[in-house]
C-alpha cells in the first residue's frame, strides 16, 4: 500500500512512500519536479461532478506530457530511505518537509495512524 506517490497532488508530491514487502517503509524522495506552463485547473469533486473530474484529470495529464522538468537542488534528490516503523517513516517525512520537499499532511497522519494502532 502506498501512502502518497510522485503523481499524488496532480504531480505535486516529492516522495513515493509505500510499506515495504521487505520490511518497514520506504520513502523514494525525487530529483525533480514538473514545472506547469499555466496554472493547474481547479479541482473537482468526483462524488460531486465525475464527469468534469475525468475532464480535469485528461487536461492535467496533458499538462504533464507538456511540462517541464526541473531539478529540486535539495539534499535529498533522489535518495531512498528505509525506516523500520510507520513513526518513524512519519518522522522522515515531516523531516523531508522541513527541508522544502512537497511532502502531502495526508501521508504523514495516515502513518501516525497506522503507529498508533
Amino acid at each position: 500500500m502506498s501512502y502518497c506517490r510522485w503523481s499524488s497532488d496532480d504531480f505535486q508530491c516529492d516522495v513515493y512512500v509505500y510499506e515495504d514487502c521487505r520490511g518497514g517503509f520506504t520513502t523514494h524522495v525525487a530529483g525533480v519536479r514538473y514545472v506547469f506552463a499555466e496554472p493547474l485547473p481547479a479541482p473537482v469533486g468526483y462524488r460531486t461532478d465525475c464527469d468534469g473530474w475525468w475532464a480535469r484529470d485528461r487536461r492535467v495529464s496533458e499538462m504533464v506530457k507538456d511540462a517541464e522538468r526541473q531539478h529540486i537542488g535539495l539534499p535529498h534528490d533522489g535518495e531512498t530511505f528505509n525506516d523500520a516503523t510507520a513513526a518513524l517513516c512519519a518522522d522522515r517525512l515531516e523531516s523531508l518537509r522541513s527541508a522544502g520537499y512537497n511532502v502531502p499532511q495526508y501521508a504523514i497522519d495516515a502513518l501516525r495512524k497506522e503507529a498508533e494502532a
